[in-house]
Parts: structure tokens; sequence; C-alpha cells
């Protein structure tokens, strides 16, 4: 029977692919349930090439089921806060009245890089080096401005443009709010300054009244509104009091909070994110510095992200192409043999890589197909080897600046479920792999409560966190002559 001192928090982690939802029991220190929502993934519409948009509304009525089904199981009155990850550098844009002016363009659109390679032309030397730390890119700066270049009478209706995140927290509680972190991965943040960067808006002619509020990303950002509240089973007083991208969630779930710290993950993109206490700017732009979740004034946390951009979506086209029923089929069939035998593949099919300065000769591929000799596990096993190879590959370049990668951390899920990824993974990085059983809407919960005031400090928040295995590195002669033969080939396409 629940006590008056029950407290649940709930998780949500919006994602390019699903929704997924945790609810997590303050006192019992525990999942208690949880939603992975479509059963399908979610469709990114591609109208032209390089493109990639989602409808945030879809968004919204996935996470209204996810809600109505813990609220069919759970006695949601005990909901004390709502903690919210979401995918990063997305484009949302409102009129007066709320409603959305067009698809959200997201991460992986790659429609505004030329924009992006102008501005860092253009743009002083000092102010990308030591306020943006980044060139504008593709980010959202560079995707508002290609809305006002190519659509200027929608941007003429903007009445507030948002990170995916922003949105949900808008549709939650009918109030727009941005965070720092937001400002940060949309390269709209000044470092130096710790505010919005002027530097970009008037470069880019983005008017600041546009920009929404300013809120802490862990911290009371808002109130659920009384409509929701009713409408979902909670109390009157439900606080929202975290919000991150998903790659500093990510790393926030796995207590990845300190300076040398490292955290993995390989969903729809796969990630590597060093946090540290420098503003690191890189001067090649293959990877990039934003603000970690729990930077504060008097504690400068930063990560420096380093992102493959084809990763699960690759193993998703996979499953689909082949008919497979399950992931874990596949796992289990690429383990019927030990090595691709000369199958090679490059997951780069999921728009443009910053690893690899955006280069239009690289495409994804599969190279080295023999009718005689490869079969479905060859075929698997080529793809796993093609995207951790990616990640290791994007690892060599992090020691090359200078960041130490010895541990890194990973929850148990998305391709680090895989066995034999995880084996490939730290074999050919060389680091020593410290799985975790979490996931990111966990993270969202427990941020949740970390920023209602109920736990104390980061410490109390991850004391329970749990760890599942440690892999230690291995040689395997016949996968570094495959990771280079992966090397020597990639280097003939850049």
């Amino acid at each position: 029977m629940h006590t008056n001192e029950t407290k649940y928090f709930i998780g949500i982690d919006l994602g390019s692919s699903f929704i997924k939802m945790s609810l997590y029991d303050f006192n019992n220190k525990k999942e208690i349930d949880s939603i992975t929502y479509p059963k399908n993934e979610m469709e990114i519409i591609s109208q032209k090439e390089g493109w990639a948009e989602q409808d945030p509304n879809l968004w919204w009525d996935n996470i209204k089921q996810c809600l109505k089904y813990l609220k069919e199981r759970n006695d949601l009155s005990f909901v004390k806060s709502i903690g919210i990850s979401y995918q990063m550098h997305g484009l949302v844009a409102v009129d007066k009245n709320g409603k959305s002016l067009f698809n959200s363009i997201i991460w992986c659109d790659s429609r505004a890089i030329s924009i992006g390679n102008k501005a860092l032309k253009n743009l002083d030397n000092k102010v990308i080096s030591n306020s943006l730390l980044n060139s504008p890119g593709n980010f959202t700066a560079s995707k508002i401005r290609w809305v006002k270049e190519n659509k200027p009478e929608l941007y003429s209706s903007i009445y507030k443009f948002m990170l995916p995140g922003d949105f949900i927290v808008f549709k939650l509680s009918g109030n727009i709010t941005t965070t720092p972190l937001g400002l940060s991965e949309g390269i709209m943040w000044d470092f130096g300054k710790r505010n919005l960067s002027m530097d970009i808006i008037e470069y880019f002619g983005i008017e600041k009244e546009k920009v929404p509020k300013v809120v802490p990303s862990i911290g009371l950002q808002d109130v659920v509104s009384y409509d929701n509240c009713m409408r979902f089973g909670f109390s009157e007083s439900v606080s929202i009091a975290y919000r991150a991208g998903d790659q500093p969630n990510n790393a926030f779930s796995l207590s990845v909070v300190s300076d040398g710290e490292i955290a993995a993950t390989a969903g729809t993109s796969a990630v590597i994110y060093c946090v540290t206490e420098k503003d690191i700017s890189d001067p090649k732009n293959k990877v990039n510095t934003f603000l970690h979740c729990n930077d504060e004034k008097n504690k400068k946390r930063n990560g420096v992200l380093l992102c493959i951009n084809g990763s699960g979506i690759a193993y998703s086209w996979l499953r689909k192409t082949l008919k497979f029923d399950s992931y874990q089929e596949m796992d289990n069939i690429s383990e019927n043999v030990d090595s691709s035998q000369g199958l090679t593949f490059f997951p780069f099919g999921n728009g443009s890589e910053r690893l690899f300065n955006n280069s239009k000769n690289l495409k994804s591929m599969i190279n080295g197909l023999d009718f005689n000799r490869h079969n479905d596990s060859h075929i698997i096993r080529a793809v796993l080897e093609g995207i951790s190879f990616s990640l290791c590959y994007g690892i060599e370049y992090l020691r090359e600046i200078g960041l130490k990668v010895d541990i890194i951390k990973v929850g148990n899920s998305n391709l680090f479920k895989s066995k034999l990824f995880r084996e490939i993974f730290v074999n050919i990085s060389k680091a020593n792999l410290h799985l975790y059983d979490t996931n990111g809407a966990m993270g969202a919960a427990r941020g949740a409560a970390l920023g209602n005031g109920d736990y104390k400090n980061e410490s109390e928040a991850f004391s329970d966190l749990k760890l599942i295995e440690k892999i230690i590195p291995l040689h395997s002669k016949s996968l570094e002559e495959s990771y280079n033969n992966w090397k020597k080939l990639l280097n003939k396409l850049i």
C-alpha cells in the first residue's frame, strides 16, 4: 500500500526513432514501469537529398500515448517531477498561437551546411575559437538562417524557435523556454560571457525576441499545466525540473559528470562524449564542445562530442532489408562467423558526417561482396564492424587532440546490447568498457529528482547505479587487420 512518502519521477527520452519513458520509484530506488513507443520507428521525412524532418506534433501524440499507458498501470498522483531528454540540434518554430509552422528540421538534416561554412569564413576567428567554441555548421542557428533565406514568409510568422525538448516542455506546461545547454547545442551560446551569443544572433539576423526565456537545465523550469495534470492523473503541482539533449543526458544517466569521464552510446547515431573543465575548440571542426547538463558558473562542465550519424539507423535499415524479426536474432546470427571475410561496411548514410568535414564523397556502402562466400552472418558482422570501426577512428582523433580515452561508460541498450559489437569496440579502441543497467529515460527521471531537490547532489542521485560488467581489451590479429583494411579504403574515399 502506498504511503504519503511515495514519490515517483517520470523520465521522457525523445529520440529520432522512439519515445522511451520510465517511471522511477524514488523511495525504492528502482524503475517500476517503462514503455517504448511506437512499435515501429518514427518516420524521418526526406523531401530532398540531405534533408531530414519530423512532425513535432507526432512526438507529442506519442508522448501522450506513453503517459496514458503509465496512467492505466500506475497511480500517477505520486509523480512529483518530470525530466526530459531529447534529440539534439533540431529546429521547431511556432507562431503566436503556439502552432508549429513546419516540420522540425532535425539533427541529421544537412541543408544548412553551406550557411554554416559561410559563417565560419566571415565571423572573426576569435568569436569561433573563444566564444562559440564551434563552427556554426548545420546546427540550429544555421537552420534558422536557412528558413529566413529560403522561406521568408514562414520566418516572419515565427513567434519563438525551440529545440525539440523545449517543444515538449511547451506542450506539457503551456510556456516556451529553453536552457543554456539548448542554446549551446544550437551554437548560440557565448562560453566566455556565459550568455546568449549576440555575435551569432546578429550575424544571422535572428531577432532576439524570437529566442525563448532561458531557464536552468537542472532545477525548476516550469510546472505541468492544470489540463495536463487532469488528463494524466497527476497532482496539481508536478514540476519540470530537468532538460538535456540526448547525448549530455546519456552521459548524465551513467554518472559521467566530472572532468575526464567519458560516455558512449550507439543509438540512431553513435557518440563518444567526454566531460571536461576546459573550453576546447577544435580548429578542424571534427568534434564539438557543448555545455554539459550540470555546468555551473563556479563548476565549469563542458562535453566534447564526437558523432557518427549512421549507427543504429544502419542496423535498423539492415533488419528491415534482410527481414529479420528482431535485433536479438541478428546479434545471434552475427556470432556464427569469426570474421566478415573481407566484407567492409561504411555507415555514412544518414546525413553529412562532421568527423569527415561533411565530405560529399563519403557515402554508405558495402564493399567486397562475394556471392559465393558471403551470407547474412557476414553482412551483419560487417555492419557491426563498420559502425564500431567508425567510432574507434573517432577515438583516435580525440586522443590526437589531447583527450585521454581509457575508460568508457555505456548503458545496456541499443547496439551495446550486442556482445559482438562490444567486443569489436573494446578490442579496437583499446579502452576499458563499463556496462551499466540504465538508459536515457532513467537518467532523465533521476535528473528530475535532482532538479526537484529530492536528491541533494549527483553522488546521491547515482548511488544505486548498477554496474553489469567490465570489459577489457584483448588482442585480435584478424580484427586489427580488418580495421587497418577498413581505414585504407576509407582514406581513398576521403
